[in-house]
């Protein structure tokens, strides 16, 4: 087995190490990630500047880019072959609910799906890598179990993995779940430059709205691995029949 490692807390961060050092004697193991912290970024592929690749000591290869470039560019030129699986993380806090949209640590996976590749994202639950030995423990067993059961080799899929910041002995059995739900988030920071300008930053995530039994706040906050299957495809699927009747009555309406 071959096995791609990318995150987005640079190629630095001690999650992608714990998470390396935890899978390098699983399977053929390659390390491409960002040069920098790159949170937040999504799927953004960088389009407007050429991207260096560079090899740190430690033999892991990093780009000046996004989570999303490193597994674009292995994947399509960089790397001389097809990775049977790629694992993003583990990432410094949780992506769970509606941050998986901005993750790119989800991103970085996200991208192995889209060319067909299965893929894992793994974050913990808590900043400040508490427990991270445990957590990369969790992402070995939890990878050694796909490829016994042979689930590496079939149909691409995208798993996003939030693993509770306890020692291994008792975080608790892993739990499908469903998305759960923030509210807004919070009003942005206005500052004053040392140049008098105006500056902003983004506020912090609001607080949850939906942890119900069966979300992956519950299942975290119990102490349970939680593991949600995502996809890509953004289609209202539930509202097509309401937007059809809509777009019937918008194209039939008199022109003015």
């Amino acid at each position: 087995m071959k096995i791609l490692i990318s995150n987005d807390d640079g190629y630095q961060a001690p999650g992608i190490v714990a998470l390396y050092e935890a899978l390098k004697d699983v399977a053929e193991v390659e390390v491409i990630a960002p040069e920098q912290n790159n949170s937040a970024k999504s799927n953004a592929l960088t389009l407007h500047s050429p991207l260096y690749v560079h090899q740190a000591a430690n033999g892991f290869r990093y780009v000046n880019g996004t989570p999303a470039d490193c597994v674009h560019i292995a994947l399509t030129g960089l790397l001389d072959y097809r990775p049977d699986l790629v694992v993003s993380g583990i990432n410094n806090g949780a992506n769970m609910g509606d941050d998986t949209i901005y993750s790119g640590t989800v991103g970085a996976a996200m991208e192995g799906f889209l060319f067909g590749i299965p893929a894992i994202a793994f974050s913990q639950v808590e900043r400040d890598w508490v427990h991270l030995q445990s957590a990369a423990q969790k992402a070995r067993e939890m990878v050694l179990a796909m490829q016994q059961q042979q689930m590496i080799t079939t149909a691409p899929w995208l798993l996003n993995v939030n693993i509770p910041n306890l020692p291994f002995e008792m975080i608790g059995a892993a739990k499908l779940c469903r998305l759960g739900k923030r509210h807004a988030a919070e009003k942005v920071i206005k500052q004053q430059s040392p140049r008098g300008e105006t500056m902003f930053w983004i506020g912090a995530a609001g607080p949850v709205k939906d942890d119900a039994d069966g979300t992956d706040f519950h299942a975290t906050a119990q102490g349970h691995v939680a593991v949600t299957p995502l996809k890509v495809d953004l289609t209202d699927h539930d509202n097509l029949g309401y937007w059809a009747q809509s777009m019937n009555r918008l194209t039939s309406s008199p022109k003015i």
